[in-house]
């Protein structure tokens, strides 16, 4: 039974997702993880298109643009680690949510949590809305909220 305003508690690792354009986001998180920037630029589409729906002004095309800004933000992160903790794929559409989390070349700490939507064709993710936003809090309360999460997706 499934109470309101809860969500049944099922296995939510990356091996939940199947199919072809799920493969894509699967390649997607180990090229994060391992800090892969060629990796994590293949899983995209040339002409890639980005949006980010609450800051339209930031939308952007093209993986030259990625392959900058992902140069940066792994540039300056000493760690980040990226989990998936739900999905759903439906035809060509993948819909993710995620936190990613780690810990900066000055030793802060970070997390953002949130959603993600691909559209995958063929082996590339042609178009992707990202709606992520930094977790607030200290330091001691975002790694408890992630310490939780991560608990709570390993219960059966």
């Amino acid at each position: 039974m499934i109470r309101r305003g809860t969500m049944p508690r099922t296995p939510t690792t990356a091996t939940t997702i199947h199919g072809a354009p799920a493969a894509v986001v699967h390649r997607l998180i180990d090229a994060l993880n391992r800090a892969d920037l060629d990796g994590l630029i293949d899983c995209f589409a040339p002409d890639v298109r980005i949006e980010l729906p609450t800051q339209p002004d930031r939308g952007v095309q093209g993986r030259e643009y990625l392959r900058v800004y992902w140069e940066a933000a792994l540039d300056g992160a000493g760690e980040v680690h990226a989990e998936l903790l739900h999905s759903a794929t439906d035809g060509q559409t993948v819909l993710t949510e995620w936190c990613w989390h780690g810990t900066r070349a000055d030793g802060s700490s970070f997390a953002r949590a949130g959603m993600t939507v691909q559209g995958v064709v063929g082996e590339h993710i042609a178009w992707q809305r990202i709606y992520m936003e930094p977790v607030r809090g200290d330091p001691e309360t975002i790694g408890a909220w992630i310490v939780k999460e991560m608990a709570r997706r390993r219960r059966p």
